[in-house]
This record gives structure tokens, sequence and C-alpha cells, in this order.
């Protein structure tokens, strides 16, 4: 006979997801109610302008798509890249060629700009791309690596895209709301992010935030999108102004409580004190890191303060300690992927997972867990 899953109880320090506070626990098992009922409608309006708050933008075109992150990046790409179109994506890490991924299956055609993973983007080379590619509509980049633990200069790389005209689409997924992100001030086109790093809320959601000139790009298609779910023709009737919905799909309902609760929460903290709070607890992380002889992947000028990466140490089976951590200490952190893979670990501090004890607790397991440490 079947049961109930009761899940075991983890500290969760990896590349995502974070730690759920209680409280927005607490605000996703509230009664459901009806999409398009006007108290529903109600909730969809403040999580639009809270999100703007989050975004630092005025763009009235931000909400959450009804899906992961991936989602998120996706309707960035399928919305305002048609066939033809010049795209220079810029590849440091796993997300990067996610991005890659996504112009080749939109038809558009792409012009890498490669660095290596742990680098941030270099601006010299996307300038050198834009003068061998003037005709490029959009510059794509990763503004947080996850893979890395890399941030690129999201203000200098949007820069040069406006010199030359190009929208540029930005993944700020690990970025929102751990460290600043400012869509209007850096003229950022379209942007994508997930609920469940920085913003501490369940996976399944995606802020996304588009420009007025991105907007007019969309509205200027000459070519359907391809996708029909993620088209923001159609999806547009479902976000504008309250009272005039049109219906395009069953959003997820207590998923978006949470997620209204944890923008809530960002609120009352205060963005610029929670960007403040992600600092402090990666500056603690990492003296305790460095105490121990672990050697960070990003140099210290790029390093984001919530997705630590560190060299596993020569010699030492890094999954077999995170199998250790998980079932002993029930601590998560995260593996490597791509060409990272087996050879660091990235150790999360995201949202209500970026405090204090988490950072003794992580540190103490894994002085236990590494060669050397106490029995």
């Amino acid at each position: 006979m079947a049961a109930s899953f009761i899940p075991p109880k983890r500290i969760l320090m990896g590349p995502g997801p974070s730690d759920v506070p209680q409280r927005i626990l607490d605000a996703m098992a509230r009664p459901t109610i009806g999409h398009l009922d006007p108290a529903f409608v109600d909730l969809m309006e403040q999580i639009k302008s809270m999100l703007r708050m989050a975004f630092q933008t005025e763009n009235a075109l931000t909400f959450p798509v009804s899906a992961p992150g991936s989602a998120g990046m996706e309707m960035c790409f399928v919305n305002l890249v048609e066939p033809g179109d010049k795209v220079i994506v810029c590849r440091n890490g796993v997300f990067g060629g996610r991005m890659l991924e996504n112009v080749k299956r939109t038809g558009g055609v792409p012009m890498i700009v490669d660095d290596a993973w742990g680098a941030p983007v270099d601006s010299n080379k996307v300038r050198d791309a834009f003068k061998a590619n003037p005709d490029a509509k959009i510059l794509a980049f990763v503004h947080a690596e996850t893979s890395t633990g890399a941030q690129s200069d999201a203000a200098t790389l949007a820069k040069i895209a406006q010199e030359f005209g190009a929208l540029t689409i930005m993944d700020c997924v690990t970025s929102l709301g751990g460290t600043p992100v400012y869509l209007d001030k850096w003229g950022i086109d379209a942007a994508y992010s997930g609920s469940q790093k920085c913003l501490s809320c369940t996976p399944g959601l995606s802020p996304v935030s588009f420009s007025e000139k991105a907007i007019a790009r969309i509205k200027a298609r000459t070519t359907l999108v391809q996708s029909w779910f993620l088209d923001l023709n159609l999806v547009l009737g479902y976000w504008q102004s309250a009272g005039k919905r049109t219906y395009h799909h069953t959003a997820p309902i207590n998923p978006m409580y949470g997620l209204h609760e944890a923008l809530v929460i960002l609120e009352e903290e205060g963005l610029e004190n929670a960007w403040a709070r992600h600092r402090a607890m990666h500056e603690k992380l990492k003296a305790g890191l460095e105490g121990m002889g672990l050697k960070y992947v990003v140099d210290a000028p790029a390093r984001l303060p919530q997705l630590n990466s560190i060299y596993v140490p020569e010699g030492v089976d890094e999954a077999a300690i995170r199998a250790r951590l998980l079932t002993e200490f029930n601590l998560e952190i995260g593996a490597g992927l791509g060409d990272m893979a087996g050879k660091i670990w990235r150790i999360g501090l995201m949202g209500y997972s970026a405090k204090q004890e988490n950072v003794d607790y992580c540190l103490k397991a894994l002085r236990a867990c590494l060669p050397g440490g106490p029995a």
C-alpha cells in the first residue's frame, strides 16, 4: 500500500535549491483559489511590483514564468531570436553553453566568445566579436555562472551591446537577490532568474523581465515564435493589467503564494541588506575554507559570494566526501559540472541558507570528513 513521502531534513548548501524558510512553506499551504479569481489577480500584480524591486527595473513586463529557470531562458531566446539572426554568445561555463543551444534551436547564427571556466567574460573579446559582426542583433551572457562561481561585468557588457545597437539577454539565475542586479541602470533588455536560489523559494518559477525595446522587437517579428506556451504575444494577455486578463494557462497558484512571501521577506530585509548579508557570510566561509588549505577556483575580483567553488584536494574522492556529508551530516554541497566534474565542490550561500550557523556547520562537517580531520 502506498504511503506518504516524508523527505529527510537537509541543510542545502549546494548550487540550488537553497533552504526554504517555514514561513514560505506555510504560505504555500494556504487554500488554493482559481487562477482568474480577483484575489489571485491582485496577488499577480503584487508579485510583478516586488519583482521589479528585485530586478531594479521599471519594466512593465516583469513576471514569473510558470516553469523553472530553464523555461525563463528559453522564453527570452524563442521570443527575441528569429532564424538567421546573429547572436553573440558568451560561454565561460555550463550555462553559457545552454544559451548557445537555445540560439541554435531558434535558428539563430551564434558567434561564440569563449573564456576559461572560472574566469569572467572578457569584455575585450566581446567588443572584438561585435567589430567582426556589427550586424549582430543580440548579446547573450551569464551574469553569475553557477557552474563555476564566476561573476561577469554586466554593466560593461551591456554598454558594448548598446554601442552596436544590439539587445542583451542576461542570465541572473544565481545573482538575483544575492548580489547587485540593476537592469535599468545597466540597460539589460531581457533577463531571467529562478525562484530557488537567493530568493529561497521552492523550484518551479522563473522571474523574467523585458524592456520596451525587447517588446518592440518581439512585436515586429516576421516569423512565429516556435513555442506556443512561451510566446510572449500570447502570454501578455494573461499578465497584462488587472481586470483585462485572458486565459492562457493555469498558473501554479500555491507556488506563486510562496514566491510572493519570498519577495515580502526580501522587501522586509531590504535588497541592499540582503546583498550585504550574502557578502558577509561569504567572507566568513572563505576564511574557514582557506584556513583548511582549500583553494578557490575563481579569482577574488570575479568571485560570487553566494556560490563558492573550491578545488578538491589532490587524492581526495570528492564524491565520497559529498556522500558522507549527506548521510552523516544531512548537508548537501554540489559537485562540479562539465569540464569541472570531479575537480571541484560548489558550496552555496543563497537566500535563507546564507547565515552564520550554516557557515559554522559546513566548516565543521568538512573538517570532520576531509583526511586528517577528527575521527
